[in-house]
């Protein structure tokens, strides 16, 4: 069966995230068909890090920048999409409040 979404519709809501003070984030887990994850995420204005699991994104809103340990900088804007590779330590850098649709193979 196939199915559909409004990705602006979808509520995600915030948590301040640890040890970068002011700074939130929050995702919203859609769908999930075999090993296939799909979701919204957002994040406030601000500057936060990660370690990534595989993953192809697409921008909804928001602008900013993400960067990798590993190399190469994605600009944050409404329909830039990345890709990000398992373990990654990225630096996100959000200058308008972002929203995104992530998809993972888990």
């Amino acid at each position: 069966m196939i199915r559909g979404y409004l990705a602006n519709d979808i509520l995600v809501e915030h948590a301040e995230l640890p040890g970068h003070e002011g700074v939130s984030a929050g995702v919203s887990v859609i769908d999930t068909e075999g090993d296939i994850e799909v979701g919204v995420w957002e994040h406030s204005v601000g500057t936060s890090t990660d370690t990534e699991v595989e993953e192809v994104f697409v921008v909804l809103s928001g602008r900013g920048t993400v960067t990798c340990d590993q190399g190469g900088e994605i600009l944050l804007e409404p329909g830039s999409i990345g890709m990000l590779p398992m373990g990654a330590k990225t630096v996100w850098t959000v200058t308008e409040p972002l929203r995104k649709v992530w998809i993972t193979l888990s």
